[in-house]
């Protein structure tokens, strides 16, 4: 007998000795061991070559039983390897969450919550199907550019995707120009490392564009950030509280440039409508009026 066939004894008999009878568990009329819970084999009948034979022959077979899961312990094994891909599934969203720098009071903001208005519900409709229809938005370098008054529901509309995207292990990275350039001037070394991180995104989303300081260092690494998604043929998401003729007429060349690529990598959408800020502020506002001038009495 030659050395595999000593290390398939060896397996066969370690296979053996592992499926042994548990309380309640009994051989029926065959011999073969059974579950007492669920009634089910734990045991099967194959061909195996006869390793007891001298001279040993490979063609020769002997009937060996062999362990098996019964039907309870294999819907037990599956149960107990749905909930370990659970486990790793909500480490690996949570490591994802982490990663995507999105600040906090973003992070639960969902389609389901998104409060359709008549003034919204077209970008709503919009920002679904790119959220579904990724992958081709992926393949064909195609982001998007939120624009409009203040508090019109941008952030909130680019946060939905990006949460969308994120519950389907899409990498996201979801951050503002004024905290970017807050940590490129802490850099100091080149920043080309933090753009390589930002490019291992599939999708980049910056908040507030135009907020930045105009400074020749600000304005150059906003170019910077954008052409290098375009070179990695990557999308971006921007959303700006500038209006379109601002960005089209701007007379300065360090922001034509920019928005030249931005134009050219973006579909632009117009939100309009009252600020959900104001309408907010003003909610809380009156709720905390009607308090103070309650009576406890």
């Amino acid at each position: 007998m030659g050395e595999f066939d000593g290390l398939l004894q060896g397996a066969v008999r370690q296979a053996q000795a592992a499926n042994q009878p548990e309380n309640g568990d009994y051989y029926d009329d065959e011999g073969f061991l059974v579950c007492g819970n669920c009634h089910t084999r734990r045991q099967v009948e194959v061909n195996m070559p006869d390793l007891k034979a001298v001279p040993f022959d490979p063609k020769k077979k002997v009937r060996v039983k062999m362990p098996v899961s019964c039907r309870c312990r294999a819907e037990r094994r599956k149960q107990e390897e749905q909930m370990l891909m659970q486990d790793r599934e909500m480490r690996a969203a949570q490591t994802l969450q982490r990663q995507s720098l999105m600040d906090e009071r973003l992070r639960d903001i969902s389609f389901e919550g998104f409060q359709q208005t008549k003034d919204n519900a077209y970008n709503l409709k919009l920002c679904l199907r790119y959220a579904k229809h990724f992958d081709e938005m992926l393949a064909k370098n195609q982001g998007l550019l939120f624009y409009g008054g203040v508090g019109t529901g941008k952030t909130f509309a680019a946060a939905c995707i990006a949460n969308h995207l994120l519950s389907l292990r899409v990498p996201v990275v979801m951050t503002s120009f004024v905290k970017l350039m807050e940590t490129m001037q802490g850099f100091s070394e080149d920043d080309s490392a933090l753009i390589a991180r930002l490019n291992r995104a599939k999708l980049l989303i910056i908040d507030d564009l135009g907020a930045e300081r105009s400074t020749d260092f600000a304005l150059e690494k906003v170019y910077d950030i954008v052409d290098s998604r375009y070179r990695a043929k990557l999308p971006i998401i921007l959303t700006t509280n500038l209006s379109m003729t601002e960005m089209k007429e701007s007379a300065d060349i360090r922001y034509t440039r920019i928005y030249d690529r931005i134009f050219e990598m973006c579909y632009p959408m117009q939100f309009t409508g009252r600020s959900w800020r104001k309408a907010e502020a003003a909610r809380r506002f009156d709720e905390m009026k009607n308090f103070l001038e309650g009576n406890d009495g």
